[in-house]
């Protein structure tokens, strides 16, 4: 799972970090417009954003995000506490508001809520498609009772696919979640990955469900 913090506060987001890294693929932004610019690439799977910060806001962050229909789940993260400052960030779209300081255990659990209720989680940190199940901690693949075995980005394509169900993502999505911004390899590497993981499903004919738009990207579908 991918998280993006957005806070101008160095250390704060590096504390952040160290909090949940261990759970989470985590980058930062360190003010309002850089953060915005990550955001928009609708590559993560929540944000964290903090209210005051250079260049724009928070609330002004989100608002345009949500303006461009990028539903990526957010959490607030702010020294703001009153009921009207609460209420203006979940009006302007964010899922959750938790005041600093906060303790980590607590930053934890939102943030599993959060991806729990907007991705389709169960108790058991499992995700479905039709009869194919994954299971995010162990990283097993289940097709009925008969496991796939999928290399590690393999994984992570179909966990990305699954959460994007019956949507099109593009190869940029793509690249950019799973091998990273910074990656010094390009995009055809995901065809190669692509092509690894259907020749997996198509032993259970599920192969036909991830559906390749010439130039563009890809699509789970029924």
């Amino acid at each position: 799972m991918k998280v993006l913090i957005v806070e101008d506060d160095k250390i704060l987001s590096d504390t952040i970090k160290q909090c949940i890294e261990k759970q989470y693929n985590v980058e930062q932004a360190y003010d309002g417009y850089e953060g915005y610019m990550f955001a928009k690439q609708n590559i993560y799977d929540i944000i964290i954003l903090d209210i005051m910060m250079p260049e724009m806001n928070g609330y002004e962050v989100l608002s345009k995000l949500r303006s461009q229909n990028i539903l990526t789940p957010v959490l607030i993260l702010t020294a703001k506490d009153s009921v009207n400052d609460k209420v203006k960030g979940l009006n302007a779209g964010a899922d959750d508001y938790l005041v600093k300081p906060f303790e980590r255990e607590e930053l934890l659990a939102r943030l599993d809520a959060i991806i729990r209720r907007n991705n389709g989680f169960f108790i058991n940190d499992t995700i479905e498609f039709k009869e194919l199940k994954m299971n995010l901690k162990n990283r097993k693949v289940f097709i009925g009772n008969n496991e796939i075995i999928l290399q590690g980005k393999q994984f992570d394509l179909l966990e990305y696919l699954i959460h994007s169900k019956n949507t099109i993502i593009t190869k940029e999505q793509i690249f950019d979640k799973i091998w990273g911004f910074d990656s010094d390899t390009s995009t055809n590497v995901i065809e190669v990955y692509a092509s690894g993981l259907r020749k997996e499903l198509k032993k259970f004919g599920y192969d036909k469900y991830i559906k390749t738009l010439r130039g563009v990207g890809y699509i789970l579908s029924d």
